[in-house]
């Protein structure tokens, strides 16, 4: 299949590109940080995602979404990255619709669906325990009680998690790795809003004995539509990462060509033209590899799971080069405030941790190569 978008796509591309330019400029993700605002996040913009259709773009069309894949997926993520748009998009558009999609039943899926297509709901996966992602090492518990469950442990870096309508909790149960479906609102359920350093939201939660229904395990506990939802996040959070790393190098190179010194833009100067064309050169090589691991996620490819670990690993990698250059192609002013650079440095680095950074997905690979 061609490394390139198709016309449909590309459409899709400018329309979330257009909408998120002109609704969420960079000085709405200011505001939010500067004023302290309690969700983190703008409700309005995450409703303007429903209009556009974006919210719902994987969510089949049956339950109000637009009913397209992994690749459509992965260019909002890329437009969202750009903007650096603080929206529930990666946690209810992508994760929780993909885990409702893949393991819900009838009634949880005309619940929720509906309002995450139309931007009215918002979800958040409880997935990752400790500082690292490392999913092998979860210890949440759900132990049958009952017709039911009741589940104990305790989630971090759990992403839009203080303000979510409901919670998709990872846990252990005697037969594996199960998702369950958690009104946050349950007794024995406690969370803490954390700020992260990139100015957006998540939380700590805590489960003493919450007791859910037979029916809040998505699909069975035998860790498989775990690792699809985790295959869908890890992609496009790679497809974000990409776009916020082009916007670093578009922001770079337009303070090359205005700086000036000795008479002379400072892009004239071949040593910063080498490096400008170094990081093309690997922005566009991760492009490449990110589509090509969304694009096997749509043909259901079993080399799927290595593409996307590379591409993790790659964007990873492209991504603190992008920020690195653009703070140091600036000067010593690309670290104020006054300047964007530092903005998507500060999402490059927690984008790095979600899902695992370059050296997990670089293992990864070495592992499946027999290494």
């Amino acid at each position: 299949m061609p490394l390139i978008l198709t016309e449909e796509q590309a459409m899709l591309a400018e329309a979330a590109g257009g909408f998120l330019a002109e609704q969420a400029p960079l000085s709405s993700l200011r505001a939010l940080r500067d004023t302290r605002d309690p969700d983190g996040l703008s409700r309005e913009l995450w409703r303007g995602f429903g209009e556009m259709g974006l919210a719902g773009v994987i969510i089949p069309e049956s339950y109000g979404g637009s009913g397209l894949g992994a690749v459509e997926a992965g260019v909002v993520a890329e437009a969202v990255g750009r903007a650096l748009a603080p929206s529930p998009f990666l946690s209810t558009g992508l994760l929780a619709a993909r885990a409702l999609i893949g393991g819900g039943s009838e009634a949880q899926k005309q619940d929720w669906l509906p309002r995450f297509a139309a931007g009215e709901a918002i979800a958040a996966l409880a997935l990752d325990e400790g500082a690292k992602h490392r999913p092998d090492r979860i210890q949440t518990r759900a132990e049958r009680a009952g017709n039911g469950w009741k589940l104990n442990g305790a989630k971090a870096l759990v992403v839009n998690g203080h303000i979510a309508d409901v919670l998709i909790v990872a846990a252990r149960t005697d037969d594996g790795l199960g998702l369950f479906l958690v009104d946050p609102s349950a007794s024995g359920i406690s969370r803490e809003r954390t700020v992260m350093v990139d100015a957006q939201n998540a939380a700590r939660l805590e489960l003493k004995d919450v007791s859910v229904t037979a029916d809040a395990l998505l699909g069975a506990a035998d860790g498989a539509l775990f690792g699809r939802v985790l295959d869908l996040g890890r992609a496009c959070v790679a497809a974000e990462m990409s776009g916020a790393a082009q916007a670093a190098f578009e922001t770079t190179l337009a303070y090359l060509r205005d700086r000036k010194q000795f008479g002379k833009a400072i892009g004239e100067f071949q040593a910063l033209q080498h490096r400008a064309a170094h990081l093309y050169s690997e922005i566009e090589i991760t492009r490449a590899v990110i589509l090509k691991a969304l694009q096997a996620i749509d043909a259901g490819s079993p080399e799927a799971e290595l593409l996307i670990s590379a591409a993790k690993a790659r964007a990873g990698k492209t991504g603190e080069l992008a920020v690195q250059e653009a703070v140091q192609m600036h000067g010593g002013v690309g670290m104020t405030d006054e300047f964007d650079a530092g903005l998507y440095m500060k999402r490059m680095r927690v984008a790095q941790e979600l899902f695992g950074d370059a050296g997990f997905h670089a293992e990864r690979v070495a592992k499946a190569g027999g290494y």
